[in-house]
């Protein structure tokens, strides 16, 4: 069986089921728009586990995660946990994007522009480069001298 990072009685998979289970009506929402590989291809998963972290909607293809807040965001402390989350999660090569439940449910096709032009983006987290830059070196034995 392959390592993985993730211990099997952590109990994530159970919170993963209960956070989409428990989705708000602006998660439902954007949902309805990215399942199935809709949004030009992409493929989202939702509440997927990123290290102690959990992202709304991931696509690991583009190493792009998507977050919606609601009121619980609101305040000092909300706004300092979520800066560390997404410290971490761009720490890990990941780019972030943050909408209000109340920018999804009064402005979808707006969300869904800032998506696509995320997506579209050339531009990966500034910590990891998604492709490297310049030629490759060649491994030890295989070099000119």
């Amino acid at each position: 069986m392959a390592q993985t990072r993730y211990n099997e009685g952590d109990q994530s998979i159970a919170r993963s089921r209960k956070l989409r289970r428990d989705s708000t009506p602006a998660e439902r929402k954007l949902w309805a728009s990215l399942r199935g590989a809709s949004l030009d291809g992409f493929k989202f998963r939702r509440q997927q586990r990123l290290g102690i972290y959990f992202g709304d909607f991931v696509c690991q293809s583009a190493r792009l995660v998507i977050e919606i807040d609601g009121d619980t965001h609101d305040g000092a402390k909300a706004q300092a946990r979520d800066a560390r989350r997404t410290a971490f999660l761009e720490y890990e090569g990941c780019r972030v994007v943050r909408f209000t439940n109340a920018e999804v449910m009064k402005n979808l096709e707006g969300v869904i522009a800032i998506i696509r032009s995320a997506l579209a983006s050339d531009s990966p987290s500034p910590s990891h480069a998604a492709a490297p830059r310049g030629p490759l070196p060649l491994p030890q034995g295989e070099r000119s001298q």
